[in-house]
């Protein structure tokens, strides 16, 4: 997913949330920004303009992972550069909002009346005074208290609960902490309600942000993210299905919350193995941190170098490599990799090209492309060795097609933190057991298997 934070049918919850139906599993559409069910589709819009947008789109989100104040690293999205959209709807009787879903994020907001300042958003704006379940959290509440310092205010005079969000673009949103009703449509019946889930209501936001969606949905590991005030409700599991065809009018892409999401061995031989690599805590908690041990170029295996960007590191593994050392991300398109290492992958990639000479991009974004004459191109299998699991990339998840006679390796080099990004994640049922603290990949065709 180029750049992909995600866009679904979902809800807002609460740290204490038990829903009105008490589901211990559903399944949410996600909808590509690109995907002509999308309301951001442009007919007019080339393939490859599209890729080139998400390829910039990635790397100006890449920046908001960089060692920044504390506000920009959990403030999560740079602008609208999310890659699916979730349609919501809350409050009491229910609006429908369209917002983007990102595991860079924690607190859920959306934009609401009154505005002091609103951008211009082609749905209507959720109004608090219209909203029977629609509650306050207090000042010195746990819920606020869950905002770090400089993220939070009080309104003394009303005990109001304030947050205050800044991102890497210079967009921001501020508004009131508060409790709703929110309901996620589920794919497979009807939407399921979560009474008193807390969420900020932005009255003054301004910035990038694109006028289809109305804010952002936090899946992230902090407190106030979506899956966290989930919690027990999904016993702590959720899991995603991103498609390759995604941007496609066949292509669908899933997340799914509760008991039966995360990858297992029983879903019948037609699916690949399970592999599982442990998630590694450390802070802030709003990232999937993960340990990269290794990658291999057909037979050729590469020890990875990178350490990781973020203080209070967990010490080394078995291997020596720094644990945590890169983010998994679902809103980030490209993987990128830390330089001094990519330096001797992209050069064993290119020694293991055949039928293409190396060719330059003409967007400049990516560093490794490859033309070919006449002859098809050969290219070479991947292997990214994270602790415990081999994960074992197709073409598709390594390289990316930008023109009938030219790819291009989807990894680039950093100097900052290193991110597993969305596009080698495709066509895998990618599941995250927060209780195990582990991250699972099970190979399949998520545009048809789910």
């Amino acid at each position: 997913m180029a750049n992909s934070a995600l866009f679904v049918t979902i809800l807002f919850f609460s740290t204490t949330l038990s829903s009105s139906t008490n589901p211990k599993h559903f399944t949410v559409e996600l909808i590509h920004r690109d995907s002509p069910h999308s309301p951001l589709y442009n007919p007019q819009t080339s393939l490859t303009d599209r890729l080139n947008s998400a390829f910039l789109r990635s790397i100006s989100r890449s920046r908001r992972f960089s060692h920044q104040t504390q506000t920009d690293l959990q403030s999560g999205l740079i602008g609208a550069g999310g890659e699916f959209f979730m349609s919501i709807t809350i409050g009491t009787p229910p609006v429908n909002v369209l917002a983007i879903a990102d595991t860079g994020s924690d607190l859920t907001w959306v934009q609401c009346k009154p505005c002091q300042q609103c951008y211009k958003e082609n749905g209507p704006i959720f109004d608090k005074e219209k909203s029977s379940s629609y509650k306050s959290e207090p000042c010195h509440s746990r819920n606020c208290n869950a905002l770090s310092t400089n993220e939070r205010g009080c309104d003394e005079a009303k005990d109001v609960c304030k947050y205050r969000y800044s991102y890497g673009d210079k967009s921001f949103t501020r508004g009131d902490v508060a409790t709703e009703t929110i309901s996620i449509g589920s794919a497979s019946g009807s939407p399921v309600s979560f009474p008193g889930t807390v969420f900020g209501c932005g009255y003054n936001n301004g910035g990038n942000f694109d006028e289809t969606g109305s804010g952002i949905i936090g899946l992230g590991g902090g407190n106030l993210s979506l899956i966290s005030q989930l919690g027990s409700s999904i016993s702590n599991k959720f899991s995603y299905c991103l498609s390759h065809k995604s941007s496609t009018i066949n292509g669908t892409s899933v997340i799914n919350l509760g008991t039966s999401s995360i990858p297992s061995r029983d879903r019948g031989s037609k699916f690949s193995s399970v592999i599982s690599t442990p998630l590694v805590d450390k802070e802030p908690q709003t990232y999937y941190y993960l340990t990269l041990e290794a990658i291999s170029v057909g037979n050729t295996k590469i020890p990875y170098t990178g350490t990781t960007y973020f203080p209070n590191d967990d010490g080394a593994s078995s291997t020596g490599v720094t644990k945590g050392n890169i983010i998994i991300d679902s809103g980030t398109t490209l993987t990128l990799l830390e330089s001094g290492f990519y330096d001797r992958f992209g050069e064993a990639v290119e020694g293991s090209v055949t039928g293409a000479k190396r060719a330059s991009d003409p967007q400049g974004l990516l560093s490794h492309c490859f033309r070919s004459g006449s002859a098809e191109i050969g290219l070479p299998e991947i292997t990214v060795h994270f602790s415990g699991a081999d994960v074992r990339l197709s073409a598709l998840n390594a390289f990316v097609k930008m023109s009938e006679d030219m790819v291009c390796l989807s990894m680039i080099p950093t100097t900052e933190v290193a991110i597993y990004g969305n596009f080698a994640q495709m066509d895998f049922l990618v599941g995250y057991d927060l209780e195990a603290r582990r991250v699972s990949f099970q190979r399949m065709d998520c545009s048809a298997d789910l």
